[in-house]
């Protein structure tokens, strides 16, 4: 079996990836299909922490624009969220008979850990996925710059961002069927052309902290094992 090119990486997905195009909540059979991609991580060796997002239940900014509920409230609303798709997420890896613990920034002591380095990295040493919950724990961070925090707090040595494309294109793909697919990119790359695959903050913390972005399709077979061996799949940040 082929070998992981790293020792240990951070898996950033988004609340839709719990459920299918256009739906809202979580889908049975698309949890299972990222549990068993995540699986798959595990056996080619590398130490493996996942974020989740909560797209699929509720969006802070996006609630609090349509509502009466204040920005604050709402991204909290949100980081609740997270937690119940990363204990759905734990329970489907489990089931699949991968050890899985999920460290939330927002304390539930009755369903998960609170989050702290020196447990994570415990978990990590005894082979454990580690799903990473409520996002930052403060209210105005996306789960994508919780995603460049923890990797940095946790020494990650790459984050790998699953969306349902290619990779990074110069326009919408499915707008414009002439979009460029990018194979490599620089952080000032997507900072300066503003590129939205992840928020400038996220890209700013990875690039301090050098840590390489692999964004690619998730569901399309053999993807994580070839970007975790070092195979060109997908856009690579750095």
């Amino acid at each position: 079996m082929a070998k992981s090119k790293y020792k240990r990486v951070l898996l950033k997905l988004s609340g839709e990836s719990f459920c299918k195009p256009g739906r809202f909540g979580i889908d049975g059979a698309e949890l299972k299909s990222i549990a068993e991609r995540i699986s798959q991580i595990r056996k080619v060796g590398p130490q493996v922490s996942v974020v989740v997002g909560a797209g699929n239940f509720l969006r802070g900014e996006s609630f609090s624009q349509v509502s009466s509920i204040p920005r604050n409230t709402a991204d909290y609303m949100g980081m609740l969220a997270t937690i119940i798709n990363a204990c759905a997420l734990q329970e489907t890896l489990e089931k699949l008979g991968q050890p899985t613990r999920v460290l939330s920034a927002i304390e539930v002591s009755a369903i998960c850990e609170p989050f702290i380095r020196r447990r994570a990295i415990h978990h990590f040493e005894r082979g454990r996925v580690v799903i990473l919950a409520g996002g930052t724990g403060n209210p105005f961070f996306t789960t994508d710059t919780c995603a460049a925090l923890r990797a940095s707090e946790l020494d990650v040595d790459l984050v790998i961002k699953a969306t349902k494309v290619e990779g990074v294109y110069s326009d919408d793909p499915q707008k414009n069927p002439d979009a460029e697919l990018f194979e490599k990119l620089s952080y000032d790359d997507v900072l300066k052309k503003n590129l939205r695959i992840m928020d400038h903050s996220a890209i700013s913390l990875c690039r301090e902290s050098n840590i390489p972005i692999i964004v690619l399709n998730i569901f399309k077979e053999g993807n994580i094992t070839k970007a975790i061996c070092g195979e060109r799949v997908g856009t690579l940040i750095c």
